[in-house]
């Protein structure tokens, strides 16, 4: 509260006020005197803090906060003259007072009977609670991290010092307006060099004139010429001198402008900044409690507190937060028996630690409790048919682990109040996401896990690849980029209907930001394909651009909310010469790829682009389940400048032919879900198909196999046992021609 309002506010608000600021000088000093019960600093300032609060009770006439605070002190002067040390139970006892205090002042609530058996517990006339089953009370307050050595209430701040109390709201106005200016402040480099440009074009002036005078002096000229031309070289002289006078004067003034507009904005960003450890809350505390209910002894260590994060990013922070937390205690610290037995310490350790890293801010919690059973996450995979058995056991840890994040996915085998229900890993994935962070997990058996949250430092800026999509510029937030390449046009293969190309050893699908985006004229073909990739390891594709950029810090402009939500966009943002720009929204735009592939209207990337050889190439489809021979084929014909699509098996071949023309089919005989003889007399049923000519090519060399291939209808059958390059390449060219019509 300012001034005012500490001046207006009763007694009781006043005595309000001052226990949230005392609790949280005992929550903090009680935690650290569980882990050393012989700490001086911190028996000393929880001991001050109740005594504050007796004092403060007794002015307010508050008899119950007296009775609660009384009874406190006594324990924590015990305890100072070594008349007691202190355990758990003890902990335990004076944390439920803590939380009375909070509540003493509320009207309505009769506390009679918790003060009474708070001052059992603390006089050692009642019992101990079970350290499984500690009492319940209210949620403490958050209490500041690293824990303070000292108890004062803080004093007053000086003038300079003082809080003021801004909206949200204003102060993204605030943001906004120092980031135009920021940009704004910019365009003074451009103004400079056509000014710079003036003043070479006045000099080249000033020279010709002096060519034109040199001409004259070599030969009798008129007397007022001569001083026409003087005085305009004078002139010409004057401007020049001015011009640079003023050019100089310019630059001074664009150098302090941008300087004072980069002060302006990192300042007004620092305001929109808090330490990390100001959105921790009651996490200290909650790890205690929760950890003393599951019967597990673990502390909570805190590295990085006083990292500065994003007040927005703070905020959303908690819930994922809790959500790693949770589980660590759950699924991953042991009881201190398993632990003891494990060669453990008894006491497991949470840890959290915030740092920036290359312009964004990574969190890390993890733990040193058991980890995942592997084997177990494997035959979990499999019971819930999310994968085959064969499949699975090829898969890496990394590949392993992800299925965690799937929604209603847990390894817990009973449901408890705090997890088993498949809900936590999807939430927090989900939510980082949204702050346009990614999550990534490491595990240790038997050493602990460990998540680790990347995301901007703040929502304000953000770092971006720019790219050109139909001579504009569009930016993807780096936060969503997997990998930005320049993928050879050849190396573009057809499977299933859809362009794809290979990217760390399996097959993405290829898309075109120009029909994601609606831009009706298709971009020009080229040796080379500039390709973003984006999305995660179950579905991941590479949208094709027209080329890249580079690399930028964007300040995030929203757009005007009368606009609505526009597909694929999420947000605007200004160049450094002022020209605006979109930033696209990479979870719609996966959206709009699984609509575009589920409606089968995907293009191809290069389709109607220029290419130098204006007449059409025959097309060939290529079907084998042997990748090598399938490679193989189609590097021998896109050589012979034939375009070339590829199937892995019958069925993939039986769609892909239905789906776009051809000129010729190059086929295996065995494969699975269908063989090439049952794909080639289909394909000879169809009367839209059967004048298509087709080539078998088999491991089966026999003259049996051989008819029965042309029987089907093959118009070549080739043996791969007797295989070699020119066959294929005479059987295509004598059933279509040259790759050229």
């Amino acid at each position: 509260m300012n001034p005012d309002q500490i001046r207006d506010a009763s007694m009781l608000e006043l005595f309000q006020m001052e226990a949230e600021t005392q609790v949280q000088v005992l929550n903090a000093g009680l935690l650290a005197l569980e882990r050393d019960p012989r700490a001086a600093a911190h028996l000393e300032a929880c001991m001050r803090a109740a005594h504050s609060l007796k004092g403060a009770g007794r002015i307010v006439d508050l008899e119950p906060a007296v009775r609660i605070a009384h009874v406190m002190e006594d324990c924590l002067v015990k305890a100072q003259e070594g008349r007691l040390l202190l355990e758990p139970a003890d902990i335990d006892a004076l944390l439920m007072g803590a939380d009375l205090l909070l509540r003493v002042a509320t009207p309505g609530i009769d506390l009679a009977r918790d003060i009474g058996e708070l001052e059992a517990r603390l006089s050692g006339q009642a019992p101990a609670l079970a350290a499984t089953a500690p009492v319940p009370v209210a949620p403490p307050l958050p209490l500041p991290l690293p824990l303070p050595a000292v108890a004062e209430a803080p004093a007053a701040l000086p003038d300079e010092e003082r809080v003021l109390r801004v909206t949200a709201d204003t102060l993204n106005r605030l943001l906004g307006l120092s980031s135009e200016t920021l940009v704004e402040s910019h365009r003074l480099d451009p103004f400079n060099a056509s000014m710079l440009r003036l003043k070479r074009q006045q000099r080249g002036a000033s020279q010709a004139l002096e060519t034109v005078r040199a001409l004259l002096s070599e030969q009798p000229a008129d007397a007022r010429l001569q001083a026409a031309l003087d005085q305009a070289l004078q002139i010409m002289g004057e401007c020049e001198r001015g011009l640079g006078e003023r050019m100089g004067e310019l630059d001074q003034f664009g150098w302090r402008m941008s300087h004072l507009a980069q002060r302006l904005y990192d300042t007004t960003l620092a305001c929109r900044m808090r330490p990390f450890g100001d959105g921790l809350g009651v996490m200290a505390r909650s790890v205690r409690d929760l950890g003393r209910a599951l019967g597990k002894q673990v502390r909570l260590e805190v590295e990085g507190a006083a990292t500065q994060v994003d007040r927005d990013i703070l905020e959303k922070l908690e819930a994922p937060l809790t959500h790693l937390m949770r589980n660590a205690l759950d699924h991953g610290i042991e009881t201190p028996e398993r632990r003891l037995a494990a060669g453990k310490p008894a006491e497991g350790v949470v840890w959290l630690q915030a740092r920036h890293s290359a312009g964004m801010l990574l969190i890390e919690i993890g733990d040193d409790g058991k980890g995942i059973d592997l084997e177990r996450l494997r035959a979990e995979i499999v019971r819930r048919r999310l994968s085959t058995a064969e499949t699975v056991e090829r898969l890496s840890e990394a590949e392993l682990l992800e299925f965690l994040f799937l929604p209603g996915f847990s390894t817990r085998t009973e449901v408890t109040e705090i997890s088993g229900r498949g809900v936590g890993l999807d939430v927090v994935q989900n939510m980082v996401r949204q702050l346009r962070g990614a999550v990534r997990v490491h595990q240790q058996t038997g050493q602990g896990m460990r998540f680790v949250l990347e995301m901007p430092l703040s929502l304000s800026v953000m770092r971006s690849l720019l790219v050109e999509i139909g001579g504009e510029n569009y930016a993807f937030p780096l936060a969503y980029v997997t990998h930005a390449l320049e993928a050879p046009r050849a190396g573009i293969e057809q499977i299933e209907g859809h362009q794809h190309l290979r990217f760390l050893d399996r097959h993405i699908g290829l898309v075109s930001a120009r029909q994601l985006l609606q831009y009706d004229e298709p971009a020009a073909a080229g040796d080379t394909v500039s390709v973003v990739v984006v999305g995660e390891h179950g579905a991941m594709y590479g949208v094709a651009v027209d080329r890249f950029v580079g690399e930028r810090t964007l300040v995030v402009q929203p757009l005007d909310p009368r606009l609505g939500k526009l597909q694929d966009i999420q947000a605007g943002a200004l160049m450094e010469d002022g020209a605006p720009l979109l930033i696209l929204d990479v979870e719609d735009l996966l959206q709009s790829i699984r609509k575009l592939i589920a409606g089968g209207r995907l293009t191809r990337v290069d389709a109607g682009g220029a290419v130098a050889d204006t007449s059409p190439r025959k097309r060939v489809l290529v079907v084998d389940d042997s990748l090598t021979v399938r490679e193989l084929e189609r590097k021998l014909l896109v050589n012979r400048g034939y375009d070339v699509a590829v199937a892995v098996d019958g069925i993939d071949g039986w769609n892909v032919f239905r789906s776009e023309p051809f000129d010729l089919v190059v086929t295996d005989v065995d494969m699975p879900r269908m063989d090439g003889i049952e794909l080639v007399t289909r394909m000879k049923r169809d009367p839209r198909l059967q004048h298509i000519p087709v080539i078998v090519v088999s491991y089966k060399d026999r003259e049996e196999d051989r008819q029965r291939g042309l029987d089907a209808g093959a118009d070549y059958y080739l043996a791969k046992s007797s295989f070699h390059d020119e066959a294929l390449l005479d059987a295509v060219e004598d059933l279509i021609g040259k790759a050229s019509a």
